[in-house]
């Protein structure tokens, strides 16, 4: 299907009158354009077009509406904090395209967190241990989020954001994250900016896996730390934070069989490809877009874009990116891993702090389909 609909195309798939598809468009449920070619004529989006067609097809029974927001669905939780509207990302209604080009990773916290403060991570020089035991460490002695003020919450996540930094290899005794980063990886001052956009447009996305995981320990009263801890355990899948490693297996295969046999065969294992593709942005990852304008790809990188293009029509995600922005700037193996946590943590502090606001528990209900006992007699 095309970017772009004609009237009649969307009113037979819909089945609705014009009327309706006019209600759809000054709603905003379907973006209206001028055909470019064709004077008083109208065009519509057809990624709207097919989301409301989906939608419809589940019908309107509780079941279906509860288990399809739970997969790329509608919006199942209220928030203020990020969203994606026509292929662009906000932060709090700023674009984040905007915000990469001067905002550092501590100011976007004190944004995302409602911080009437300026926010300053500050990295402890201890001894280095895992992530994973850094937040279990400090799950162990730490308050739960409920009974305590935003402002004392935003405390708590600077201090836990400061202590992922110092397990992730930042180095303490400087202002920002980034610059901790640069000093730890050894990189020029411009090289270090190049890192600090791609901290900014990792900071939130929306209510992704981990992100909802945070949320859902946050609904517990679960404290700072351990809500993180939840959202990590998330983020470690080979489809969330482990996508980077997943797309290094694919160059991989790329130098061993070539990039056309490659991909063709992980599209027929795996039906996907690390690093391609995102249904949020049917027509191409903004993160990816305005980190990629900073940096030149390696060759094999470049080449197996191209071949995914022509095979699949998928265009890089952030993945991808983070994956050229490692081999550009020769960072070290995890830095993907490294830059997607680290900016990605304030975005998970700012949901447990929206989360604990509401004092409302998570708890959806299962919808069974196993054996049921069969009936006495």
């Amino acid at each position: 299907m095309t970017d772009w609909m004609d009237r009649a195309e969307v009113l037979a798939l819909l089945g609705v009158k014009p009327q309706t598809l006019y209600a759809y468009v000054s709603r905003g449920r379907i973006e209206m354009r001028p055909d470019p070619l064709r004077r008083r004529v109208s065009q519509y989006r057809a990624s709207d077009v097919e989301a409301l067609v989906e939608r419809k097809s589940q019908g309107r029974r509780p079941q279906a509406i509860a288990s399809g927001s739970l997969s790329w669905g509608e919006p199942s939780i209220p928030t203020a904090l990020s969203t994606v509207v026509r292929g662009r990302l906000f932060y709090r209604g700023k674009d984040v395209v905007e915000l990469a080009r001067s905002a550092t990773l501590e100011e976007v916290a004190a944004l995302l967190w409602a911080s009437p403060d300026p926010i300053h991570f500050a990295v402890p020089t201890e001894a280095v241990r895992s992530p994973f035991e850094t937040l279990a460490a400090m799950t162990a002695k730490a308050p739960p989020v409920y009974g305590r003020s935003p402002p004392r919450l935003a405390r708590d996540a600077a201090d836990v954001v400061a202590a992922l930094a110092v397990a992730m290899g930042v180095r303490s005794g400087h202002a920002t994250i980034h610059e901790g980063l640069g000093a730890a990886w050894g990189l020029s001052d411009a090289q270090a900016q190049i890192v600090r956009k791609a901290l900014v447009l990792m900071a939130d996305h929306d209510l992704n896996a981990s992100t909802f995981a945070c949320r859902v320990a946050a609904s517990t009263g679960a404290s700072m730390a351990a809500s993180l801890l939840a959202g990590l355990c998330a983020f470690s899948g080979p489809v969330h934070g482990g996508a980077a490693s997943a797309l290094v297996g694919l160059l991989c295969d790329c130098a061993a069989l070539g990039a056309d046999k490659a991909v063709s065969q992980w599209l027929d294992r795996h039906g996907q490809l690390p690093g391609f593709g995102h249904p949020l942005y049917p027509e191409g990852d903004i993160r990816a877009q305005t980190l990629l304008a900073q940096i030149t790809p390696n060759t094999e990188l470049e080449e197996l874009a191209k071949t995914v293009l022509a095979q699949a029509g998928y265009k890089p995600n952030i993945d991808f990116a983070l994956t050229a922005l490692a081999h550009a700037l020769a960072l070290p193996e995890n830095a993907p891993f490294v830059i997607f946590l680290l900016g990605r943590s304030v975005g998970w502090a700012a949901h447990v702090i929206e989360q604990a606001e509401t004092r409302r528990l998570i708890r959806p209900r299962g919808l069974y389909q196993g054996p049921l006992p069969s009936p006495s007699r």
